[in-house]
C-alpha cells in the first residue's frame, strides 16, 4: 500500500497523467480509497477525474460526506449534476443533507422526475430514521411466481438494485408477505411456487424506527438487509448491512468526540476534527472551559475538606500519604463506569427503561472491586506504616469511595440524559467533583474514628 501511495505521488509531482491513469485503472477500489483520503483537495480532484466512470462512482459512494463535498466543489456544475443523479437514492439523500439548502434545491430540481420522486420520498421522513436512510433499490416479486420466473426477474433487474441477495415477496399493493434468500431461490426447483418456499415471518422496521435500532438489529441478527414498511405494512425500501455499519461507526465516533468535550462544537457539522483545528480560540473555550471550571471548583472544595481536617494531618503525617490513592482509585472507577454507560447506550446494551437494574449491577461490581482493592491496600498501609487502624481506615475509605464512584458513573450520565444535557461531555467533571469531595470526607471521618486516640 505504501508503494502504491508513493507511486501516485510521484506521478502527480511529475505530471505523468497517462501513467497515473493506467495505474488507477489497474488498481483495486480499496487501494484508491485508502490513498485518496490522504491527498490534498487539488490532488483528489485530479485523481478522481482520471478514474473510469464506474470506478469513480463506486469510490465516490464510499467516501465520507465531507470528502464528497470537497470533490463536488472542484467539479463543473454539469459534472456535479451527473454524479448526484447516478448515486443510489440513500447515498444521494445523505449527501444532500450536508449541502446548503439552496444548493440542495437546485440539485434536486436538476434530477429526472423519477429520481426526484425517490429523493423527495426519502427526504420527507424524519432525520435519523429508517425511512431517511433506506434505499428504494430492492428486488420485489409476487408470491405466484415460480422459482424459474423469479430468477429471470432477478437477472433482468440485478444491475439496477443495491442488493439481490435478499428477495421480498409482496402483493399487488406492495404489502410485505414474505422473504426469500437468493441461495434458497437458486436451490429451489424451477417449478416451485414462491408462496410455498418463502418465509412468512419477516423481521422488519417501520419508516419511523430509529436508525440506531435498525443498525443494531442488522448487526445482532447477522442480516444482509432489513425491509422497511410504512404504517400499512407496504414495502417502501430496505436498509443494507453496509449502511448499518456506517451508522454504528458514526454514532461511536460521535460519542468519542463527545467524551473529548466537543459535544456543542457545531454538532451539525460532520467534520468535527476539522472544526477543532480551524475553529477560533473563543469557540473552543465555549465548549471546554465550562467543564474544566466544574473540575476546578471540585478541586477547591476538596481543598476545603482537607483544610477542615488539618489537625489530623499534622498529628498523623502518614494520613496524607494515602490521599492520592483514595482520589485516584475513585476517579478511575467512576471514569470506567461513565464510559461503559455511554458506550452501552450507544450500542443498545443498556435499556434506559430498566436503568435501576443496570445501576444495581454496576454498584455491586463497584462494591466487589472496592472491597478487593480496599483489603489489599489496607494490608499494605498497615504493614508499611505500622498502624493497623490506619490500614482499616484506608481500606474502608477505598471500598466506599469506589462503590460510590461506580454508582455515580451510571447515575450522573443517566440524569443528564433525561434532562437533555450532553451527558458524554459533562458527566466526568461532575462525577470527579462529587467523588473528590465525598471521598476525602469519608477518608478523614474514618481516620478520626479509628485513630482519634492519636490526635
Amino acid at each position: 500500500m505504501e508503494i502504491f501511495k508513493n507511486t501516485i505521488w510521484t506521478h502527480l509531482e511529475n505530471r505523468e497523467m497517462e501513467s497515473l491513469k493506467k495505474l488507477l485503472s489497474d488498481a483495486e477500489v480499496i487501494e484508491i480509497l485508502n490513498v485518496i483520503r490522504e491527498l490534498s483537495s487539488e490532488e483528489q480532484a485530479i485523481v478522481y477525474r482520471l478514474l473510469s466512470k464506474d470506478k469513480a462512482l463506486e469510490i465516490f459512494e464510499q467516501l465520507d460526506t465531507h470528502l464528497q463535498q470537497k470533490l463536488l466543489a472542484s467539479f463543473t456544475e454539469e459534472r456535479v449534476i451527473e454524479i448526484i443523479s447516478e448515486l443510489a437514492p440513500d447515498d444521494r439523500v445523505r449527501l444532500l443533507d450536508e449541502l446548503p439548502a439552496k444548493v440542495t434545491k437546485k440539485l434536486v430540481d436538476s434530477l429526472s422526475p423519477e429520481e426526484r420522486k425517490e429523493t423527495a420520498l426519502l427526504m420527507g421522513y424524519e432525520e435519523e430514521t429508517a425511512g431517511r436512510i433506506m434505499t428504494t433499490e430492492y428486488v420485489r416479486l409476487k408470491r405466484s411466481y415460480t422459482a424459474g420466473e423469479a430468477l429471470e426477474k432477478v437477472r433482468a433487474n440485478a444491475k439496477e438494485k443495491e442488493t439481490i441477495y435478499t428477495i421480498y415477496i409482496t402483493d399487488d399493493s406492495r404489502k410485505l408477505e414474505g422473504v426469500l434468500s437468493l441461495r434458497e431461490l437458486v436451490m429451489a426447483s424451477p417449478e416451485d411456487i414462491l408462496e410455498n418456499i418463502m418465509h412468512q415471518k419477516v423481521i422488519k422496521a417501520s419508516t419511523s424506527t430509529d436508525q440506531e435500532e435498525v443498525a443494531r438489529t442488522l448487526q445482532e441478527l447477522d442480516l444482509l438487509a432489513l425491509p422497511v414498511v410504512d404504517n400499512e405494512n407496504r414495502l417502501v425500501g430496505i436498509i443494507t448491512i453496509d449502511d448499518a455499519m456506517d451508522i454504528l461507526e458514526e454514532e461511536t465516533t460521535e460519542d468519542i468526540f463527545d467524551k473529548a468535550g466537543l459535544a456543542d462544537f457545531n454538532r451539525l457539522e460532520s467534520d468535527r476534527s476539522a472544526r477543532l483545528v480551524t475553529g477560533s480560540v473563543f469557540q473552543i473555550w465555549k465548549v471546554r472551559l465550562p467543564f474544566l471550571l466544574i473540575t476546578m471548583f471540585g478541586g477547591l472544595m476538596a481543598g476545603v475538606v482537607i483544610g477542615a481536617f488539618e489537625e489530623s494531618l499534622e498529628a498523623i503525617a502518614a494520613v496524607a500519604i494515602f490521599i492520592p490513592v483514595i482520589m485516584d482509585m475513585g476517579g478511575n472507577a467512576g471514569t470506567q463506569s461513565s464510559t461503559i454507560f455511554a458506550r452501552g447506550v450507544i450500542l443498545g446494551h443498556i435499556n434506559t427503561r430498566k436503568f435501576l437494574d443496570h445501576l444495581r449491577k454496576e454498584t455491586l461490581v463497584g462494591l466487589s472491586m472496592g472491597a478487593l482493592i480496599g483489603v489489599a491496600t489496607g494490608i499494605i498501609a498497615s504493614v508499611w506504616q505500622g498502624i493497623p487502624e490506619l490500614g482499616i481506615a484506608v481500606g474502608l475509605a477505598l471500598a466506599i469511595t469506589m462503590t460510590l464512584a461506580t454508582a455515580l458513573g451510571f447515575l450522573i450520565p443517566f440524569m443528564l440524559l433525561k434532562l437533555g444535557v450532553d451527558q458524554a461531555a459533562g458527566a466526568d467533571p461532575i462525577i470527579t467533583t462529587i467523588k473528590d469531595i465525598s471521598g476525602l470526607l469519608i477518608y478523614f471521618v474514618l481516620v478520626n474514628q479509628f485513630l482519634g486516640y492519636l490526635l
